[in-house]
């Protein structure tokens, strides 16, 4: 159940905010007895949520009185603090992680294969776009079919940000598709990758009817392959990162005589 609290008051303020919606303009005194706030905080605690701007004072009587705000707008301003004190602490995390990039650095990779592997849309699209921030020197896209699971919207916009900051990080990019998934392609998906990805001259597509499979080669070293489900070709089932040098090499040597031969696209 909801409450005051949970607007960052503390019980004492709320019970006395509480109280003084029911007995209008009051003393301190008197709100005191009717909120069951010991005579000794009720100051403080009037003071505090004055500070809030939920009550309003007439200092001119004697003994001072306080009247609480309507609960609309004392409601709309506690939230507007909440959101700033949010905003304020989005920042210095933020702060906090710029600072750490840059201590928090990889071990030297270690020439040791290691795969690891991700089951379902959400965790497959999570695995993709990891290994892609990760990148270093370059990403090879290779793309035969569009997975039917998938909200091409969605998954469109997370790839299209993840390769945009790639690009700016100075690594190549090549996308190698079937001509086939041009027109799959949502136009939405296209017009993200003309307006943030074509600009880039590290940024190349070729189309080829000679290509089978889902992959992205990254670095040289990695390749994230997609698994399709065993009972339906059109979905993905999972996507499997293997870290390897020598099958990665391998992937690149069969890949490098369909790229040669492709159609440059211009999306």
């Amino acid at each position: 159940m909801a409450s005051l609290r949970d607007l960052g008051l503390s019980e004492y303020e709320a019970r006395a905010y509480r109280a003084l919606l029911k007995t209008g303009p009051t003393t301190a005194k008197e709100l005191s007895r009717v909120s069951d706030v010991p005579m000794g905080r009720i100051y403080d605690v009037l003071n505090s949520i004055e500070t809030y701007n939920l009550v309003r004072s007439q200092s001119a009587s004697r003994p001072k009185k306080y009247v609480a705000v309507e609960p609309q707008t004392a409601l709309d301003r506690l939230l507007e603090d909440k959101k700033r004190e949010l905003e304020e602490k989005a920042q210095q995390y933020e702060g906090i992680v710029d600072e750490l990039v840059g201590e928090l650095e990889s071990a030297e990779p270690v020439e040791e294969t290691f795969w690891t592997a991700a089951v379902g849309p959400d965790e497959t699209v999570d695995l993709l776009v990891e290994r892609l921030a990760a990148a270093d020197e370059r990403i090879i896209m290779v793309a035969s079919s569009s997975s039917q699971q998938f909200d091409m919207d969605t998954v469109g916009d997370l790839i299209v940000e993840e390769l945009g900051n790639a690009l700016d990080r100075g690594v190549d990019v090549s996308l190698l598709m079937r001509p086939e998934l041009v027109d799959e392609l949502p136009e939405s998906v296209g017009e993200r990758y003309r307006s943030h990805l074509a600009r880039h001259e590290q940024f190349s597509v070729r189309t080829s009817p000679n290509v089978s499979g889902t992959f992205e080669l990254i670095d040289n070293a990695e390749v994230c392959i997609e698994v399709p489900h065993p009972l339906n070709a059109d979905e993905t089932f999972a996507v499997i990162d293997l870290k390897d040098r020598e099958f990665a090499a391998n992937v690149r040597s069969e890949f490098d005589p369909r790229w040669d031969e492709a159609e440059p696209l211009t999306l």
